[in-house]
């Protein structure tokens, strides 16, 4: 198997690994991003709108709900490169969590300084309520993203 298809299956195994913990949360009636504000932004930006006073006051956009979701693992394909491209090809052959976790948690980057801000939430969701229970659920959200990455490496390997 290639290292470009070996890659792109980290990442879509890691960012489903983020949709299960999602999945996960929402049967304690625990909410987390809806992809139709991923894809309302994406959509927007062609239209030259980058910022949001509130994203959620923008209204919706056709098709925000699938670009959102496409969105979503293009990301998180591109950060399994991300992480490939740090740690070079040989992770593959015996990947290791720790460089997999520091990815992860290392992605929450992009939501806390260029998402957030530019979904109109402030830095770190610092414009929300309750901005630290939004913060632990994303740094929970990458973890578990860190995780998928280690975990989706390690299966192709052995399946390899």
């Amino acid at each position: 198997m290639s290292t470009l298809l070996k890659t792109l299956l980290i990442g879509v195994g890691a960012t489903l690994s983020m949709d299960i913990w999602s999945f996960i949360l929402k049967q304690f009636k625990i909410s987390s991003l809806d992809y139709r504000l991923l894809g309302r932004w994406i959509l927007k930006m062609f239209e030259g709108q980058f910022f949001h006073n509130k994203i959620f006051n923008t209204p919706p956009v056709k098709n925000e709900l699938l670009i959102g979701w496409v969105f979503h693992y293009l990301i998180g394909i591109s950060f399994a490169f991300l992480l490939l491209s740090i740690y070079g090809k040989n992770w593959l052959d015996k990947p290791t969590l720790i460089p997999a976790l520091v990815i992860g948690i290392g992605t929450i980057v992009a939501p806390f300084f260029l998402m957030q801000p530019a979904f109109g939430f402030g830095i770190a969701a610092s414009n929300l309520p309750d901005p630290n229970i939004i913060r632990f659920k994303s740094f929970l959200a990458h973890l578990i993203y860190g995780i998928g990455l280690y975990a989706a490496a390690y299966v192709i390997k052995e399946m390899s």
